[in-house]
């Protein structure tokens, strides 16, 4: 299958190209800049010049894949991601660029897309189990993932199908939990919300086979991540692989601060899997937090 990816030098769309690549499909990968276009060539992919708000670009860059995943992000990582406007090109790209990424595909014949979405949408459940049923809470800084997530359900219809993944948060060889890695190190809070509330992870390799089930899952919205953790076990396994003790969490007083952003990270989350996997089959390779998870990045956590 021809498949086209956004995003593809990010986290997710690294994890997602090497999965495909090594599951026979033929992968194409935006890029923006000579750099990108290299990075993309050096995993093996087919880059495509281009601009995630370029409507007729992204047409012509569509046009005989049979399937686009939408995985372009710009998020802030660690205290940057607290300052004003931090957050407004990767809103941009949810809000704005699913849109045009879903009316590209359609207009270039594509028959699936696959759209990247995150499980902090929802509302805060304490111990209950949430599927894809749960409600969900907007507040200004999930509206633009609920954008994202609305404007990949108009794709559907008329033969093609679209499937929204509602990911844990991304736990493994990414820049945040490089950063919470380095501030665990050195002694500084982790945690974030009450250390009782569940939380929902996946991680990094999880996201490409999760990619790859999306290309045969029948349309619709799932959430996809490994066993939901205690917030507290998530801060302890981090500060743990770093040779710390105990772990700590940022005060009442700095999530305050952190207004609608931090909040979103302060709910109690139990997610399910269930759907996707009787969907598809898939399975995370991992399937539990454990100090694996990071062993690589010890070293790099100064």
């Amino acid at each position: 299958m021809k498949v086209f990816i956004t995003g593809a030098t990010g986290v997710m769309g690294r994890s997602a190209v090497s999965t495909l690549l090594a599951a026979g499909h033929h992968v194409f990968g935006l890029a923006r800049s000579a750099s990108t276009a290299a990075q993309v060539e050096s995993m093996g992919a087919t880059p495509v010049s281009g601009g995630l708000f370029d409507p007729d670009g992204l047409v012509e860059a569509f046009a005989g894949c049979e399937a686009v995943c939408n995985l372009a992000t710009h998020v802030p990582v660690g205290y940057a991601a607290l300052r004003p406007g931090a957050w407004r090109v990767n809103d941009r790209i949810r809000a704005e660029g699913s849109r045009l990424v879903a009316e590209a595909a359609r207009a270039a014949g594509v028959r699936r897309l696959v759209q990247e979405s995150v499980s902090v949408v929802y509302a805060d459940a304490g111990e209950e189990w949430i599927d894809e049923r749960s409600p969900v809470v907007t507040n200004r800084a999930a509206e633009p993932m609920v954008l994202a997530e609305s404007h990949a359900q108009s794709f559907a219809g008329c033969s093609r199908d679209s499937v929204v993944l509602r990911l844990g948060g991304i736990v493994g060889d990414d820049e945040y939990t490089r950063w919470r890695l380095a501030r665990a190190r050195a002694g500084q809070p982790i945690g974030v919300g009450p250390p009782d509330a569940w939380v929902h992870i996946i991680h990094t390799d999880d996201v490409g086979t999760a990619v790859l089930a999306a290309l045969t899952a029948p349309s619709g919205i799932y959430n996809v991540g490994a066993a939901p953790v205690r917030r507290r076990e998530l801060a302890q396994t981090l500060a743990g692989a770093v040779g710390r003790d105990r772990s700590s969490f940022m005060s009442r007083t700095m999530v305050r601060l952190g207004g609608e952003r931090l909040e979103l990270l302060t709910r109690s989350q139990r997610v399910s899997s269930t759907s996707f996997a009787k969907a598809t089959g898939w399975k995370p390779e991992h399937r539990e937090l454990s100090p694996s998870w990071v062993q690589s990045l010890v070293a790099d956590a100064v």
